[in-house]
């Protein structure tokens, strides 16, 4: 039976006794109806997992034991996506979800000159985040930043490859076919209307490389799933 993990950020090494959270009590007791003795995992999102016991459980209150400290290394490359967000911001919720689930270390919430919102919910969509992170078992949190426009990010020093998946008839390459194993990525998914054809050219002088995510056209969020994937999944095959 697989040990049901719950999230603990300011939970460090120096620690034997932890007392969770209420929004992790009710679910670890109401909802999973776990007792004194039972075991979970607490993950602080930064490496660290934490096997422990259940030392007390009452309504409101439940206090687990450290028992054994696991330290998971961070990947050794980064997967970035600057996404546009849309309108119908549920359909973002998904697409941060499934990201979360795959795998991606890094999420830029971007504006476009075609970007139809320009405000959410920060802490809902960490929420969700974490949320993902758990039911997938992992020990570290991808970085949700701050909005950021595509001029600003597009200056972005931190990745060695950087592609840019667009829908205006030109040469591009198959992005599956571009990744490296090796190399930090990030790649940029437009808004609904697409980005513009400025936006584009300034890109390439940045070194942008354009791509395609395949012949049919998606929506922002099945593109940047698709692109996720990509970058996650045959990276690992190409390893």
């Amino acid at each position: 039976m697989n040990i049901p993990f719950f999230y603990a950020a300011d939970l460090n090494n120096g620690e034997h006794l932890y007392s969770l959270d209420e929004v992790s009590v009710r679910h670890c007791l109401q909802v999973l109806r776990k007792k004194e003795g039972d075991m979970i995992m607490l993950t602080n999102g930064r490496g660290k997992l934490f096997r422990c016991m259940i030392e007390k459980a009452e309504k409101k209150n439940c206090l687990v034991s450290i028992q054994e400290i696991e330290e998971v290394p961070a990947k050794p490359v980064q997967s970035g996506i600057g996404i546009a967000f849309t309108k119908n911001i549920s359909r973002i919720e998904w697409f941060l979800e499934k990201a979360t689930e795959i795998g991606i270390t890094d999420i830029y919430p971007l504006i476009t000159q075609r970007t139809e919102r320009i405000k959410f919910n920060f802490t809902r969509l960490q929420n969700i985040i974490v949320a993902a992170v758990l039911q997938s078992e992992q020990a570290w949190l991808p970085q949700l930043h701050e909005q950021i426009s595509f001029e600003k990010l597009i200056e972005e020093k931190g990745y060695d490859l950087k592609f840019i998946a667009h829908c205006e008839n030109e040469e591009k390459h198959f992005f599956a076919d571009e990744t490296d194993t090796n190399k930090n990525t990030l790649i940029l998914i437009g808004p609904e209307g697409d980005f513009t054809p400025e936006e584009i050219s300034l890109s390439k002088e940045y070194q942008f490389i354009p791509v395609s995510l395949g012949t049919n056209r998606l929506r922002t969020e099945t593109a940047g799933l698709a692109a996720c994937v990509m970058m996650n999944e045959i990276k690992r095959l190409k390893a």
